[in-house]
């Protein structure tokens, strides 16, 4: 019976994201930000499962989980405002195909861009998760990474207020 609740659940998200975001480039944003959100927790409980190597201690792998933690923290708070950006998008500029609306000025086109460099930034910061884990990465490239993600979160909403 759970397995229904699950797959009713799953169906029910769906039709309120096709109603909300539409079909087309702003719900492609938003599902590839989720999607870049998710590999991150991946990369992180994988961080959490390592064992400490030859150049990490205990301690270290400790603080580096922690510090993970809150990056991660901090990138799932930005979903809600993409999925808010991207729902505000739709209602200026609704999109079920593949094309970008033009809105006045094209300024959908920039709003669109930033969000899609926020889903390239997540996913390089995933990326730069996965080193860390591997030995060959740092805490503070990993915090770099996502402060782009941040800054392109928070430009899409500009430009979107802006107008």
């Amino acid at each position: 019976m759970a397995m229904f609740k699950g797959l009713f659940g799953a169906a029910r998200q769906a039709k309120h994201d096709d109603v909300e975001l539409g079909k087309g480039v702003w719900r492609r944003t938003h599902d590839r930000f989720r999607r870049g959100l998710d590999r991150f927790h991946q990369m992180l409980e994988g961080l959490a499962e390592a064992e400490p190597g030859q150049t990490q201690t205990l301690s270290q792998t400790t603080q580096n989980y922690d510090a993970m933690v809150q990056v991660a923290d901090s990138l799932a708070d930005l979903l809600p405002e993409v999925r808010s950006i991207a729902a505000r998008a739709q209602a200026a500029g609704p999109s079920d195909g593949m094309e970008i609306p033009t809105g006045t000025g094209g300024y959908l086109n920039d709003v669109h861009r930033e969000l899609s460099r926020a889903g390239n930034a997540l996913a390089a910061t995933a990326e730069a998760l996965a080193l860390l884990r591997l030995g060959v990465g740092a805490v503070s490239g990993v915090e770099l990474k996502a402060d782009i993600v941040r800054q392109h979160v928070t430009r899409a909403g500009e430009l979107l207020a802006e107008k």
